[in-house]
C-alpha cells in the first residue's frame, strides 16, 4: 500500500487486490471457462460451505454479476468446494493463495490435484499519477510504501502520526529525519517481545509478517516558508 501525507492530509495511492475485492473478476473468468476449476470448485459464493443434507433447500448466493445476495435451490454443483474461500486476510483463490495479482510461478497448483492457479492471477498492474508539479511540497510532505507486514497492523492515520511525530524532531535539512520515520514504523509494527509473543503499545499482537517501509521525500530540502 502507498500513501502520500501532504500538509498532514492523507491521500491514498493504492488499493490493495484480494480474492474479495476482486471477486467479480475471478467469478467471471470462472464462468467464462469452467474448466479451470476442474470440476472440483463452484464460481459462485455462498455466506458459508453447503452441507449435502442441504440439497434443495434455498440459500443466499452470489455470481459474477451481483454485487447484492439472492437465493437459489441448492443443487449437487453447489456442493463443490468455492472459488474463493474465506474473508477478510483468510480469502483465499481455490483455498491456496490470498493474492490475486502477481507475475511467475506457473505451476502453482491447488494442493494433491493437477489444477493450475495461475489463471486466476493477473499481471496487469494498476497504475496511479500523482503530478507532483501540481503542489508546493515542503519538506514533511512525503510517500510512504510499505507491504501488508506493515498496514495490517498499522492504519492510514495512525502511519500519518509516526510521520509528522518523528519528522517534527529533526530539521527539516536533515536527510537522515526519513530514514529515522521508515525505521519507527518497522519497530511499532513489529511491537515488543514479551511473555505472550510480540506485542504492540496498545497489547494486540504484532505483525507476523515481513515488515519493509519506504518513506520518500516530496519536497526538497530547505527552511518552512
Amino acid at each position: 500500500r502507498a500513501i502520500i501525507i501532504r500538509n498532514g492530509e492523507i491521500i491514498p495511492m493504492s488499493r490493495e487486490f484480494t480474492p474479495e475485492t476482486e471477486r467479480q473478476r475471478l467469478q467471471f473468468l470462472a464462468f467464462l471457462r469452467p474448466e479451470l476449476l476442474g470440476k472440483e470448485f463452484t464460481h459462485l459464493e455462498f455466506p458459508r460451505r453447503i452441507q449435502p443434507k442441504e440439497l434443495g433447500k434455498k440459500m443466499l448466493y452470489r455470481d459474477q454479476n451481483m454485487n447484492g445476495w439472492a437465493y437459489k435451490k441448492i443443487e449437487e454443483d453447489d456442493l463443490k468446494f468455492p472459488l474463493i474461500y474465506g474473508e477478510g486476510k483468510k480469502a483465499r483463490v481455490m483455498a491456496t493463495i490470498g493474492v490475486t495479482r502477481g507475475l511467475g510461478d506457473h505451476d502453482l497448483r491447488v494442493f494433491s490435484s493437477n489444477i493450475h492457479i495461475k489463471p486466476f492471477l493477473s499481471c496487469f498492474p494498476e497504475v496511479r499519477v500523482y503530478d507532483l508539479t501540481q503542489y508546493e511540497h515542503c519538506p514533511d510532505d512525503v510517500l510512504v510504501l510499505g507491504t501488508d507486514g506493515l498496514w495490517d497492523v498499522t492504519n492510514d492515520k495512525e502511519v500519518a502520526g509516526v510521520v509528522m511525530e518523528v519528522l517534527t524532531s529533526y530539521e527539516p535539512n536533515d536527510p537522515c529525519r526519513y530514514t529515522m520515520v521508515a525505521q519507527e514504523l518497522v519497530v511499532r509494527s513489529r511491537g515488543v517481545l514479551k511473555e505472550r509473543g510480540w506485542r504492540l503499545a496498545n497489547d494486540k499482537l504484532g505483525s507476523g509478517d515481513d515488515i519493509s517501509v519506504f518513506v520518500i521525500p516530496l519536497g526538497g530540502p530547505g527552511n518552512y516558508t
